[in-house]
């Protein structure tokens, strides 16, 4: 093995040396978590408006458009003198299964009152097949309009901030002209949601946290994943 042989040999190293001068992208995970974007897709939450009252309807569109199936509603008539919803019926029975929910975010596509939004809450996991079936009774937000906190979910600041904010951007018949425009009723906790941004010049990215790919690749900055533009 002659002298060129020897050096080529060190070159293997050239990839690993590099990346040690480079900034270090990992994080001590659990204890330390990587902020997650706003289109996360996350566990569900049933909303309420700012008066308390829930905004599900009982309608059953999102069970309808579930493809994995995993999502049982019955709605029932609401009582005239203590009105659970501002509709004629309310979603009396709520439940999501959890072993079968894919989080495609149809359901949140297909509600009429944005009851049925998704947080960005992801880790959390079941010791037995009951835990894994949400109720309405866990899936309804607090008095405060924060999301249920169930012992074996891993919360953490920002998992409940801008709900499935990514269908905000047009009103529902995917006119552009809407973008920017608030096409929704306040909802407890939170008051009136800023809309996402789509193509137009109407749109609040520090309201929503959104950056676009763009700013993102021209000034080298870092993603919201923790990771680094190369």
């Amino acid at each position: 093995m002659g002298l060129f042989d020897d050096l080529r040999f060190f070159g293997g190293f050239k990839l690993t040396i590099k990346q040690v001068l480079e900034p270090r992208v990992t994080r001590e995970y659990p204890k330390e978590k990587a902020p997650k974007p706003p289109r996360a897709h996350g566990r569900h939450v049933l909303n309420r408006y700012e008066d308390g009252m829930e905004k599900c309807i009982g309608c059953e569109l999102c069970a309808a458009v579930c493809p994995a199936d995993c999502i049982y509603v019955r709605g029932k008539d609401n009582d005239p003198d203590a009105p659970t919803s501002p509709g004629e019926r309310y979603g009396f029975v709520y439940e999501i299964n959890y072993l079968r929910c894919i989080h495609c975010d149809l359901c949140v596509e297909a509600c009429p009152t944005e009851a049925i939004t998704e947080s960005k809450l992801f880790e959390f996991s079941f010791t037995s097949r009951a835990d894994a079936i949400y109720t309405k009774a866990e899936l309804v937000v607090d008095d405060d309009g924060s999301p249920q906190k169930l012992p074996w979910e891993d919360w953490r600041e920002g998992d409940d901030r801008n709900t499935s904010g990514w269908m905000r951007a047009t009103a529902p018949a995917g006119s552009a002209k809407y973008e920017g425009e608030v096409q929704w009723s306040g909802e407890l906790g939170y008051g009136v949601r800023a809309p996402e941004g789509g193509q137009s010049g109407a749109r609040d990215d520090a309201a929503t946290g959104n950056i676009s790919v763009r700013t993102v690749a021209r000034n080298k900055i870092p993603t919201r994943l923790g990771g680094r533009v190369r």
